[in-house]
């Protein structure tokens, strides 16, 4: 087993580790990892060379790591791997793994075997797929991705108003259209062959961490390859732990997290999830003397009226007769509606001034909090 460490990187935040994926994570701490992101073999076993109608060999995966006698072998290759890497996850953390059609409904048994909790399985479309050139199946034009939790309480994260920003104040689908790794961002060996055949997009890695981790966390790639999820981890000031056997890759993914440049200011990697307000009973703003019991409160028409009592209930009279609840209730109850947000239905009148909603008076309560 050897260690890599990235140049100029801070070894606590970057870690990459060469040998056996399962023997590595047995050595990590039991509950240490926030999130897991694993692209492990697929098993294609495509049995022969492919070539396009120009008679042009496709560069496709035949690499030793993806053959696997059996289906019973490979099933016995994901249990191990699965169980090593639920060991080292939070109760609350997420795991996510992406493979094809080959191997993803195993995977997803095993992951249910084990105790996981799947939350979504999300469809890459990819843009620019490979066609297929002998003409015998569709296309094959996407991926799947399976993001589960540790178990069906695990109190996950997920920054939803950040997914939604990211797509034009949209909830974000489970249905992701983005193109395959290409470009300068294709890592390539001097003769301008792939250095790894199945490099992901860094915009796939950048959505899985945005959505489900938070700056500071520690993620890890059991199966690093060329390094994308330490490279993205790295952009977005989280840090990573990756695993790789083959140490040509891990130099290739050393070498590529080392020119990423890390975020100075947390402000702007930070979520933008709503902050959980304190809550605050009604029955405070009458303790407190904001109001008092016997005051009148009336809705933004004055249509309605409701005098407050000592416990913060309100009472008020109709044409069927005396209501007396919550300044939710009441408010309902007045309006014939099945709820109410009674902060903001209910007015009260300053000593001076025009009539105001309560609610004003719950801000000020919760400014003192913090």
């Amino acid at each position: 087993m050897r260690r890599i460490t990235p140049p100029a990187t801070d070894s606590a935040n970057e870690t990459i580790l060469t040998g056996d994926s399962v023997a590595l994570m047995d050595g990590l701490p039991e509950a240490s990892v926030d999130c897991v992101f694993a692209d492990p073999p697929y098993n294609l076993q495509l049995g022969g060379e492919l070539h396009r109608p120009n008679n042009t060999r496709v560069d496709g995966v035949d690499e030793e790591w993806d053959r696997f006698k059996s289906n019973a072998a490979y099933d016995a290759f994901t249990w191990e791997w699965l169980t090593a890497a639920r060991r080292v996850l939070k109760p609350n953390g997420t795991v996510w793994v992406i493979g094809s059609y080959h191997n993803i409904f195993r995977v997803g048994a095993q992951l249910q075997d084990l105790g996981f909790w799947i939350l979504n399985d999300v469809i890459w479309r990819k843009t620019n797929p490979m066609p297929n050139f002998r003409g015998t199946r569709f296309t094959n034009a996407h991926e799947t991705l399976i993001w589960a939790s540790w178990s069906p309480e695990s109190r996950y994260t997920f920054n939803y108003r950040s997914m939604k920003a990211l797509n034009e104040d949209l909830q974000m689908r489970s249905d992701w259209l983005l193109p395959i790794c290409g470009g300068p961002e294709r890592l390539k060996k001097d003769d301008g062959r792939k250095t790894h055949p199945t490099q992901k997009p860094e915009a796939l890695l950048y959505r899985i961490l945005m959505a489900s981790t938070q700056p500071g966390d520690l993620v890890l790639d059991p199966f690093f390859g060329t390094g994308t999820t330490g490279a993205v981890a790295k952009r977005l000031g989280r840090r990573f732990i990756g695993l790789e056997r083959d140490p040509d890759y891990a130099a290739a993914a050393a070498k590529r997290i080392a020119a990423v440049e890390a975020p100075t200011e947390l402000s702007l990697i930070a979520p933008m999830e709503k902050r959980e307000a304190p809550r605050i009973p009604f029955g405070w703003v009458v303790e407190r003397g904001l109001l008092n019991p016997g005051d009148v409160l009336r809705d933004r028409g004055r249509r309605h009226a409701a005098r407050i009592r000592a416990d913060g209930n309100l009472i008020t009279s109709g044409p069927h007769g005396d209501q007396c609840g919550s300044i939710h209730q009441v408010g309902a109850a007045v309006q014939g509606a099945p709820s109410c947000n009674g902060w903001t239905f209910w007015h009260f009148q300053p000593a001076k001034g025009d009539w105001a909603p309560i609610d004003l008076l719950r801000q000020k309560l919760r400014a003192e909090m913090n």
